[in-house]
């Protein structure tokens, strides 16, 4: 899953992509609200967590521009302001959710988790398909119920896939929702991590669980 930051303070910046990488999100990072903005109309994010306090744009403009051009984005407001007119201001602007500062890294991961997870309708943290499942919190998989360990981003790969089960996915959009914005589209990268996934997957079902079309995608069989 693709995340953008839009925070100003670079210590905490740099802080939560790291932390959000290393749980195996692709993180962008925009330390002004009209750099935030702009990546945020030229991209495609599954969530976009804001600060409101911004330099050159003020986090609640961006968050109403932001829902009157693309209105399904998930945003989670990340503020020190704690006040309950601004909670409310908000969330009437399309806020998915609002945590302040201070705050624990784990609970903001797991309102990231839920928020991700929100349209669908299966457990907010499991995630199955046939004899695979996923534990969406400890990012644990599971096939025929044996565990099977698979790095960071295979396990953000196999994630894209189960929550879009039935449907065709491109490389393109692969690369849009699982590496961050510096990713070379004319890489390798993408072939590497899926085709290790599959044999894994296939390891333990006895049979590639994931139909390739030919100049065209990949999807559940």
């Amino acid at each position: 899953m693709r995340i953008l930051i839009i925070e100003d303070e670079q210590e905490l910046l740099c802080d939560l992509a790291k932390g959000l990488t290393w749980k195996g999100y692709a993180v962008d990072q925009a330390e002004t609200g009209m750099k935030g903005y702009q990546m945020a109309m030229d991209e495609t994010y599954d969530l976009i967590i804001l600060d409101l306090n911004l330099p050159g744009m003020d986090g609640l403009e961006i968050l109403e521009r932001l829902k009157e051009e693309k209105p399904q984005t998930k945003v989670l407001i990340l503020s020190a302001n704690h006040h309950l007119e601004t909670k409310l201001a908000g969330f009437q602007l399309g806020a998915s959710d609002y945590l302040t500062k201070p705050f624990h890294f784990e609970e903001l991961e797991a309102r990231i988790r839920v928020l991700l997870n929100r349209r669908f309708v299966q457990s907010p943290s499991h995630l199955t398909y046939q004899d695979i499942s996923m534990d969406t919190f400890s990012r644990c998989v599971t096939v025929k119920g044996e565990n099977v360990f698979f790095t960071a981003k295979e396990t953000a790969i196999l994630e894209y896939f189960l929550l879009n089960q039935g449907r065709l996915i491109t490389q393109q959009e692969i690369i849009d929702h699982v590496w961050n914005g510096d990713s070379d589209p004319f890489s390798n990268s993408v072939r590497v991590h899926l085709s290790a996934m599959r044999k894994k997957l296939k390891n333990v079902l006895g049979y590639d669980p994931i139909q390739t079309k030919i100049g065209e995608g990949y999807r559940l069989r």
